[in-house]
């Protein structure tokens, strides 16, 4: 099959296992009353668009299995998270310290095991020959990403977004692969949008770990390395920078913030 096959057929796999899931979970009042949260404005909102969005990521696997797994193993975490986490203990920083005080959260085990799978996948990404530092820096930059993605999904459709313009190069590369998050993202961002819906960690956990892992297949050691230290610095910074205060403060990046949502 042609790489213009792959994409398309890969895009409507995407689709199809978005919008089923989505359909489906709706439908399981269990399901609906778990994953029923409130968001910034105290609003009821569903958490069911990031196992959705996590199912449409895996359909990678027909294109590139290593991608698949790296949105799974971060999803899955997420998930667990989502589930059964505590307030307690918040940001990647929280549950580091909560590590060091002996108390072992559900964040620290998604940490744990996001890494876990980073690495894995990171293995995949390069047929198994482990490269001394390139190999390393792919799970890294997989694990950092799905964190950072997380930090994104604070406000209706913006880790979406932040997604979409993240991936969209990607497509000049491997649009096989590029396509998946952009078409599974698609079918759910009107909910989103609207704040009818979040990712929550389950869905912003995969998107980012996804689409890491789509670009370390793509790229060199070096660019691994770039990219990896621009997601840390970008995490790091979170700890002291608040990401809305600076989307809000500069007008471009407020009106793409802003676009689509309900004014």
């Amino acid at each position: 099959m042609t790489t213009v096959g792959r994409t398309v057929a890969a895009a409507g796999l995407a689709v199809a296992s978005t919008a089923a899931t989505w359909v489906i979970a709706h439908r399981l009042p269990a399901v609906r009353e778990r994953l029923s949260r409130n968001n910034f404005r105290d609003e009821p909102v569903t958490l069911i668009e990031g196992p959705a969005l996590v199912v449409g990521l895996t359909t990678a696997a027909y294109v590139d299995p290593a991608v698949a797994l790296a949105a799974a193993g971060a999803g899955v975490f997420g998930l667990i998270d989502d589930v059964a986490g505590s307030a307690d203990r918040r940001g990647l920083k929280g549950h580091l310290t909560g590590l060091a005080h002996g108390e072992f959260t559900t964040g620290a085990l998604k940490i744990v095991g996001i890494g876990a799978t980073g690495v894995v996948a990171a293995a995949l990404l390069d047929r198994g020959r482990w490269r001394l530092v390139g190999t390393p820096t792919a799970a890294v930059l997989i694990a950092a990403s799905a964190n950072l993605m997380n930090l994104f999904d604070l406000r209706p459709g913006r880790a979406l977004k932040v997604g979409a313009l993240a991936d969209l190069p990607l497509l000049l590369r491997r649009p096989e692969v590029a396509v998946v998050p952009l078409a599974a993202g698609a079918v759910l961002l009107p909910a989103d949008l609207a704040g009818r819906s979040m990712m929550g960690d389950t869905g912003a956990n995969a998107l980012g770990a996804a689409i890491a892992a789509g670009w370390a297949r793509t790229t060199s050691t070096p660019a691994r390395i770039a990219a990896t230290t621009a997601v840390v610095a970008l995490m790091v910074a979170s700890e002291k920078v608040s990401f809305s205060r600076v989307i809000d403060g500069q007008p471009v990046l407020r009106a793409i913030d802003w676009w689509g949502r309900p004014q």
